[in-house]
């Protein structure tokens, strides 16, 4: 019998194993270019990032009883930690301070645990009440502005191709097709690189020395190294803590937007504190090991719409591909010879574009700016994020031990604190899909 492709497919088992890892690998296509970036940006392993996105994602899967189609890849929301803690040095991975800020993301995914457990102990909503969009909002408007100078940076090393990368994502995004359409990011990096390589843009030095290591050790590898793991400083934890409070909502957002694409209630079934749980783990795992926090990937929401295939199983299928590349040194090593300009040039349009989903959640969720209480809050926030960030957040002594709050983690703090003591917090959460 024939398939009808214009209907849903909750069960992919019905195309053929082929299909299904066409299918699976299309999955693997439209996360990989905004996985792959994250490492490229804060200077994390590539290799090791891949791995536990796929690792990650069948974590998730399990936790979740295989019943929704997410996958988790490297989450931006965690840049702005990561340029605080351990920023790049002359364009190079700041290795000494990259595990701190690995412990500081591990930490962060523990404050999923803590959500998680507290929705099961006493319901969704009466949680929700606490990080309403009035906060979580301009918390996310406030990672794209603080990263803004750093694009701006990575731009200057060589302006044109920063420009040529911005104008293929714009151009793939808004008159692409299809695939082109959802995947922008990884062809602006990829036709910007080729345009590179033509202009004698790139270095091969280092892709040369690792092909040069033989079949074991340069094209196949272990893509752990027991130096990244993550190491643990009460500044670094401090600082990079808060950001869970906006990536909590981003994901509970990113599972609502995955139900109302399959027709599924994930928010009930399996319920909201499994998916916390899985996200949370996820990350966890990801830091400890020196790859980025894990977040659930609207790209892959995208190829679902596109797709109409439902079926979890392909999308751990992706994870299994994930996997697969981890292992080649090689293939990690042509990626890092991206040059710094494309990696700006992306990131120009990239950081505007998570301060502009703070503004559309804003939107979105009705938030009443004319309401004094809701305006205030949306006002500590920002100025307390972009100020305090600009001379270096705030250090006190506790115990004889220095702390480090950035300017992100003081805005975190003093929106709950205002939406806590501030009459008429009318916000309710909803758990339909």
């Amino acid at each position: 019998m024939s398939q009808n492709y214009n209907e849903p497919i909750y069960d992919a088992r019905q195309l053929g194993v082929p299909k299904m890892l066409i299918l699976g690998l299309q999955h693997t296509f439209a996360m990989f270019g905004a996985t792959v970036l994250v490492p490229l940006l804060t200077g994390l392993s590539v290799s090791t990032t891949l791995l536990f996105a796929g690792i990650g994602t069948l974590l998730f899967h399990f936790l979740t009883k295989g019943k929704v189609p997410a996958f988790l890849g490297s989450s931006f929301a965690f840049l702005g930690g990561y340029a605080a803690v351990a920023p790049m040095i002359d364009g190079a991975p700041n290795t000494e301070m990259l595990p701190y800020a690995c412990g500081g993301v591990l930490c962060a995914g523990l404050i999923y645990l803590v959500l998680s457990g507290l929705i099961k102990l006493v319901g969704v909503k009466k949680v929700m009440r606490f990080f309403p969009p009035a906060v979580t909002s301009p918390i996310i408007i406030s990672i794209g502005l603080i990263l803004a100078p750093s694009a701006i940076a990575n731009c200057s090393t060589c302006w044109w191709l920063a420009i040529v990368a911005f104008l293929i994502i714009v151009i793939c995004n808004i008159w692409g097709k299809g695939m082109v359409k959802i995947i922008p990011i990884m062809i602006g990096v990829v036709g910007s690189y080729v345009i590179a390589l033509i202009a004698g843009k790139v270095d091969f030095t280092a892709v040369k020395e690792t092909a040069s290591g033989g079949f074991l050790g340069g094209w196949i590898g272990s893509p752990i190294k027991l130096s990244a793991m993550a190491k643990f400083d009460v500044s670094a934890v401090l600082t990079i803590m808060p950001i869970a409070l906006a990536t909590m909502m981003e994901h509970i957002g990113d599972i609502s937007a995955i139900g109302a694409t399959t027709g599924q209630n994930y928010i009930k079934d399996p319920g909201l504190h499994r998916t916390l749980l899985g996200d949370g783990l996820a990350t966890s795992l990801a830091a400890l090991f020196g790859a980025p926090a894990n977040t659930t990937y609207g790209e892959n929401t995208g190829v679902l719409v596109l797709s109409r295939v439902y079926d979890p199983k392909v999308v751990r299928i992706a994870a299994c591909f994930a996997i697969l590349f981890s292992f080649s040194p090689v293939f990690a090593s042509v990626i890092n010879s991206v040059p710094t300009a494309i990696i700006g040039g992306v990131s120009l349009i990239l950081y505007g574009m998570i301060s502009g989903i703070g503004v559309r959640n804003l939107v979105e969720k009705q938030v009443d700016l004319n309401k004094s209480r809701n305006l205030i809050i949306v006002a500590v926030i920002l100025v307390s994020a972009l100020g305090f960030n600009s001379i270096g957040g705030i250090t006190f002594t506790i115990a004889g031990t220095d702390i480090n709050l950035s300017g992100l983690a003081i805005a975190s703090l003093l929106g709950i604190l205002f939406n806590a003591v501030l009459p008429g917090n009318d916000y309710e959460f909803g758990e339909e899909a």
